[in-house]
C-alpha cells in the first residue's frame, strides 16, 4: 500500500514512519506533507494514495478542510493529541482515530483494518454507522474523572480534579494541588491515572510526571532540544520533556 503522512512536526512524522516500517512492511510512505496548503497542492496534482495518515491540527488550519476541497476516498487514519474531533473525523472518511503518542499495537490494528478495506475496495468499515452512534452517545457522558479520593488524617477526602496541578511518581504515586498540598494516590501506576484525565488539560511530561496546563509557569528549551518545565508557586517544581515529545508538547501547550 502506498501511503502519505500529513504531519507538521518533523520529529513526530519521523517516529510515525519508523513505527509503520516496523509493523507493516507492505506500507510504502511516498510523501510527507507538513501543511494544509502543501497537502491540497499535492492532492491536486497526484493520484490518491491507498492510505492517508493525518494529523488534525496543523500550523495553517485543520486537515478536515481538505475534504471540502478534494474528494478523498481512500482510508484515513487520524493521529492527534486531542479527542474532541472524533465524530467529525469519522464523518469525513476517517477509518481510525489514534491519540498521540500513537500506540504501536493500535497503529497495527488500524493499518490492518485499512488493508482489508483497500483489498476489498470497500469505502468504509461495515460497522461505521454503529461506531458513529456509539461515539455520539459518548458525547453526553462524562469521560474523565472529576475527583480523586485520598486519605488524610485517617479520613477519606475528595480532591477535585480541577484543583490538581500535577501527578508525580517517586517511591509512591501522589497528587499535588495548586496550593502545594500533597496526597498519596491509591493507584499502582501513572498510566492508570493518565487514562482518567482530560488530555486537553493534563499532559504526561515524562514517566514521573503528569502536569496541568494551568500549573505551568515557564518552559525553557535546552540545547539538546529537550524542555525544562517550571510550575507556578507555591509548587516550586521542575520537570522535563524529552526531545521526542517536545514538538507534541509545544502543540498541546500553544493552543
Amino acid at each position: 500500500m502506498k501511503a502519505v503522512i500529513l504531519e507538521d512536526e518533523s520529529l513526530i512524522a519521523r517516529e510515525l514512519r519508523h513505527k509503520i516500517a516496523g509493523i507493516a512492511q507492505d506500507v510504502e510512505i511516498i510523501e510527507h506533507l507538513d501543511s494544509l496548503e502543501a497537502a491540497s497542492e499535492w492532492l491536486g496534482s497526484n493520484p490518491q494514495p491507498d492510505l492517508f495518515f493525518m494529523d488534525i491540527q496543523l500550523g495553517d488550519g485543520v486537515s478536515f478542510e481538505l475534504f471540502k476541497l478534494h474528494r478523498i476516498t481512500c482510508p484515513v487514519i487520524f493521529c492527534t493529541a486531542y479527542d474532541e474531533y472524533a465524530i467529525q473525523a469519522f464523518k469525513v472518511n476517517g477509518t481510525d482515530y489514534l491519540l498521540k503518542p500513537v500506540d504501536t499495537n493500535e497503529l497495527k490494528r488500524a493499518i490492518d483494518k485499512c488493508r482489508t478495506i483497500v483489498e476489498s475496495k470497500s469505502p468504509y468499515p461495515q460497522d461505521m454507522q454503529a461506531l458513529l452512534q456509539v461515539l455520539s452517545g459518548r458525547q453526553h457522558t462524562p469521560r474523565y474523572k472529576e475527583k480523586f479520593i485520598v486519605q488524610s488524617r485517617r479520613q477519606w477526602i475528595p480532591v477535585d480534579t480541577t484543583d490538581i496541578a500535577a501527578f508525580v511518581r517517586e517511591n509512591l504515586n501522589y497528587l499535588v494541588t495548586f496550593s502545594g498540598e500533597k496526597f498519596i494516590l491509591d493507584f499502582t501506576t501513572l498510566e492508570e491515572v493518565e487514562t482518567l484525565l482530560d488530555p486537553r488539560l493534563f499532559y504526561r511530561a515524562n514517566r514521573q510526571t503528569i502536569i496541568h496546563i494551568n500549573a505551568i509557569k515557564a518552559v525553557k528549551p535546552l540545547d539538546n532540544a529537550t524542555l525544562t518545565v517550571t510550575l507556578k508557586d507555591p509548587l516550586k517544581m521542575e520537570t522535563s520533556v524529552g526531545r521526542a515529545k517536545a514538538p507534541e508538547f509545544k502543540k498541546w501547550f500553544d493552543r
